[in-house]
């Protein structure tokens, strides 16, 4: 009961960690008079990943690389099939043309980066797959190049602004804010993991179950309530442009961070996971064309809940 416990404080205190980061942060941007457009597609998507950020770290500096792995890949398929299928319920979702054509397949482009770099045993005929510090610096690169995109056409994006948080706070209390927020999403990712790793120990559950199920969905709360808000207000660019942001930044930034920190040695059976993040993505792209163009509508979003709730319940009685 401890345990269970200590895994949703880290779960609070991670996600009130980005958000007292979020705060600070958007609070010095703005007093160096810098756009809401700009803080909304940097400070406020780089802190709704923080938590996969975090958490990822940790499991990397503990030696946890199932966990790692299995946090991103399960972050990126509950992204899509339950946040998105949430939020298109709650209000049908109209994707602007460039999100189609460009960032859609940006987010692909990462998943398939992935499955190419996490399999050298079937490619170079190796005897290991592991994801280098080579990868990781691949990784990076690529993000580089995403987030340049993203301020070029962050003019074009809908809403953005209301994403930012209009306060502005004196220095002092930015920098505090910025100082608790970074310790809160570090105490809060060690708890999480901590506690991930005695649960599954306890269960008998492997260390990827749980970072595909429990580490996922926690760590993609601030996502969700950021996307069904935006739903909820109608401003769709938000509510789709977070998901497929976020999905991008979890592999480019945060599997690059971690794979630099201590190579992740890929765990048999990954490719499962992988290929079903894959499909999610592919899945996302094909609602563009089917029903009403270039929308998600509400049975599409019904679609995507059940097939969230089916891989749930696939991975669960695959362990039993």
């Amino acid at each position: 009961m401890e345990i269970i416990l200590l895994l949703l404080l880290g779960f609070v205190v991670l996600i009130k960690g980005a958000d007292f980061l979020i705060d600070g942060a958007s609070s010095i941007a703005k007093k160096f008079n810098i756009s809401d457009l700009v803080i909304g597609l940097t400070v406020v998507a780089f802190g709704s990943s923080m938590p996969e950020l975090f958490v990822n770290v940790t499991a990397s500096l503990n030696g946890a690389n199932s966990l790692a792995l299995g946090n991103i890949l399960g972050s990126n398929t509950t992204n899509i099939l339950l946040i998105l299928g949430i939020s298109s319920i709650i209000y049908p979702l109209k994707v602007v043309k460039g999100t189609v054509w460009k960032e859609i397949p940006f987010s692909l482009l990462a998943v398939l980066m992935l499955g190419i770099l996490a399999n050298d045993v079937i490619i170079n005929k190796s005897g290991l797959s592991v994801l280098t510090r080579s990868d990781g610096l691949v990784f990076l690169a690529f993000f580089i190049i995403f987030i340049y995109y993203s301020v070029t056409i962050s003019h074009k994006v809908k809403g953005i602004e209301d994403e930012v948080k209009d306060k502005v706070y004196g220095l002092s209390k930015s920098i505090f804010f910025i100082v608790i927020g970074i310790a809160g999403l570090a105490l809060g990712g060690k708890w999480i993991v901590d506690s991930s790793m005695k649960i599954a120990a306890n269960l008998g559950m492997s260390q990827k179950l749980i970072g595909l199920t429990v580490v996922a969905f926690g760590t993609s709360l601030p996502e969700l309530a950021t996307s069904a808000m935006a739903a909820y207000k109608k401003n769709v660019d938000i509510a789709v442009g977070n998901i497929v942001g976020s999905n991008i930044f979890n592999v480019l930034l945060v599997l690059g961070i971690s794979s630099i920190i201590r190579p992740l040695p890929i765990t048999k059976g990954i490719n499962l996971d992988i290929g079903v993040a894959i499909f999610a993505t592919l899945l996302l792209f094909i609602s563009m064309f089917t029903g009403k163009k270039h929308k998600i509508d509400r049975w599409e979003g019904a679609v995507f809940v059940t097939g969230y709730v089916g891989y749930m319940v696939f991975l669960i009685v695959q362990n039993a």
